[in-house]
């Protein structure tokens, strides 16, 4: 069985068909998505409806992003801030214009269904964004957290790639696992298109949401396939 990790979708389901065969993708596998499902593309119903019927064939755990929590906050009625419309919320709003109350209830179903993170059996952990609290996720007390931090990722660009773990000055939270895997953060900030790696914290988010690529991994290989580059 591999166990594969998938970044931010962003409503590329066409993307999300492309990788998932560009991988050979099987039941055996455990998919695990990092969040982001929706918003910035077209197709945020369509990536939902596939996760959903993915989790009644194949081994699937979806974490929750920032993304998705203000999505099924719109779903549920909550006006949208002009802020969010401008950062990807109004591909989501056109998607839906024609949805039914009842056609939206599958979709926060799953959305409301979603896990902050995943901490498996050889102590890697899983999430969407990072973790603030220096003795680690179980001991965060903003769970938001979770989708919405960026100062893990920042933390382990800017501690030298020299920095050994056993120096006094190295950060806690990067101590604390074995190897962790997010989103959030586009690696297009950063001028590449491919997934990054510092200090065993490994950034998925190769920019989909922006006309990029999409990119699953076998992590235990830490070989990866991308979609083709996004234009719907």
């Amino acid at each position: 069985m591999r166990t594969l990790v998938i970044g931010d979708i962003h409503g590329a389901y066409m993307a999300l068909l492309e990788v998932l065969e560009r991988a050979k993708v099987t039941p055996d596998d455990l998919l695990i998505f990092l969040g982001d499902y929706a918003d910035r593309g077209k197709h945020t119903p369509q990536v939902l409806d596939h996760l959903i019927a993915l989790q009644q064939t194949h081994q699937v755990i979806c974490l929750r992003g920032n993304h998705d929590a203000l999505c099924c906050d719109f779903l549920l009625g909550k006006p949208m801030s002009e802020l969010w419309r401008s950062h990807g919320g109004k591909a989501t709003e056109e998607a839906y214009k024609d949805y039914t109350k009842d056609d939206k209830q599958p979709h926060i179903d799953f959305l409301q269904s979603l896990r902050n993170y995943l901490l498996d059996g050889q102590n890697r952990l899983f999430l969407h964004a990072g973790f603030t609290d220096r003795g680690g996720v179980a001991h965060e007390f903003f769970t938001e957290n979770f989708y919405w931090d960026r100062t893990l990722w920042e933390l382990a660009l800017a501690t030298s790639e020299d920095m050994s773990p056993s120096d006094p000055y190295y950060p806690k939270r990067l101590t604390l696992y074995k190897e962790i895997y997010i989103g959030h953060t586009p690696t297009l900030n950063y001028a590449t298109d491919q997934p990054m790696c510092r200090h065993h914290i490994w950034n998925l988010d190769t920019g989909a949401g922006f006309g990029q690529r999409l990119t699953i991994m076998d992590i235990d290989t830490k070989e990866y396939w991308q979609s083709s580059m996004i234009n719907d």
